[in-house]
């Protein structure tokens, strides 16, 4: 039986798709609504959205104002948020590599255990409405950073010595009061790194600017463009639109056996959030921005190169009754087929994608050193 699942919801919005257009029309980018006032003197930080992107979600419970994105960067590459003094958000989101970490399973939490999913890239954080972690475990950025704050094998971080910690500190309190009106809290910890997060946007690739048709710098290669054509013939179900996923959840046949010995039935993947057979090995479709910088792929980076990916969609699919029928282009059985050449082309198209102005924002970069 066909199994059809995890397609993109559209919703119709014409005034905010009225408001797309006229942005569009003014310029290549556009800025978020202006939020009401901050009190105390706080400043509204207007997040530069590409022109050619959707309009993200505002988070209206944690608007984004100067105080707390500043805030947010400090807190994300300061190891003072682990129990150790050592392990901050950076040391697993590295910028150089679109905030991965280059290892498959990283062991450098403050146990030196591995752990037991692949760091994912983090950009385009502001349009992720449907969950964080790999199998959408979590709301929102702000519930998503008590994960691994928290975490034995993490940042082992109890969060009243956090607390304590940055009360003591020389120059948290005032930063503290100067983005939040309750100062030194967990919360405000969590709140803070939200909206550091959200301002991680990556739209200026050289794929950008042949959308924008920025003269000078837009054209593609022939054989970028038909990889272009073959990404979205071959990749468009799940890695769709211009932030290239559809921030939904798949199981795109990597398995076929989803018994799972952890206690927290962490390799069944959604299936662990919505307990629907259906979701079972079903992992969040990651963009394809920056995927040759990000190696390596999957939710367990069991694939060390972007070869290994496309060999695993031409020929290593499991077919099993929760495998994303997505995946059954050949014919009546799974597996996407691509010759020698068009696995080229796909590649040089996936290399316009890399966004060497997101790596290398300095506004992005470690305030502290």
């Amino acid at each position: 039986m066909a199994v059809k699942r995890n397609r993109k919801k559209e919703w119709v919005y014409p005034v905010a798709a009225a408001l797309l257009a006229m942005l569009t029309a003014q310029g290549c980018r556009k800025e978020t609504p202006m939020p009401e006032p901050e009190p105390f003197g706080r400043e509204p930080y207007t997040l530069a959205i590409p022109s050619h992107f959707p309009l993200p979600e505002s988070a209206a419970d944690n608007p984004l104002t100067v105080q707390g994105v500043a805030l947010g960067r400090k807190l994300f590459y300061d190891g003072l948020l682990s129990a150790n003094g050592k392990v901050s958000c950076a040391t697993c989101h590295r910028q150089e590599l679109a905030f991965s970490d280059g290892v498959a399973i990283a062991a450098h939490g403050v146990s030196g255990k591995p752990l037991e999913r692949h760091a994912p890239a983090l950009f385009n954080l502001a349009w992720h409405d449907t969950g964080l972690f790999w199998d959408g475990g979590s709301k929102n950025l702000e519930s998503q950073a008590f994960g691994p704050l928290t975490h034995v094998d993490e940042m082992g971080m109890d969060l009243g010595l956090l607390e304590a910690r940055l009360r003591e500190d020389a120059t948290y309190p005032s930063l503290f009061g100067e983005a939040f009106t309750d100062g030194v809290t967990a919360a405000n910890v969590a709140k803070a790194l939200a909206q550091f997060q959200r301002t991680l946007v990556s739209g200026n690739s050289h794929y950008d600017r042949y959308i924008l048709n920025d003269t000078g710098t837009s054209a593609l290669s022939e054989k970028e463009l038909h990889g272009l054509s073959l990404v979205r013939q071959k990749c468009g179900g799940c890695h769709s639109g211009e932030l290239f996923t559809d921030n939904g959840y798949h199981n795109n046949g990597i398995d076929d056996d989803f018994s799972d010995g952890s206690h927290e039935w962490i390799h069944r993947g959604r299936y662990r959030i919505t307990l629907n057979p259906m979701d079972l090995g079903a992992f969040k479709t990651p963009s394809l921005r920056n995927v040759m910088v990000s190696a390596p792929y999957m939710h367990d980076g069991r694939f060390a190169t972007i070869g290994g990916v496309l060999d695993h969609y031409a020929k290593g699919i499991r077919d099993t009754e929760v495998t994303d029928r997505l995946l059954y282009q050949n014919g009546d059985g799974p597996g996407i087929p691509m010759t020698g050449e068009e696995r080229t082309a796909i590649i040089a198209f996936l290399h316009t994608l890399t966004d060497e102005v997101f790596l290398n924002n300095r506004d992005f970069s470690n305030p502290n050193n």
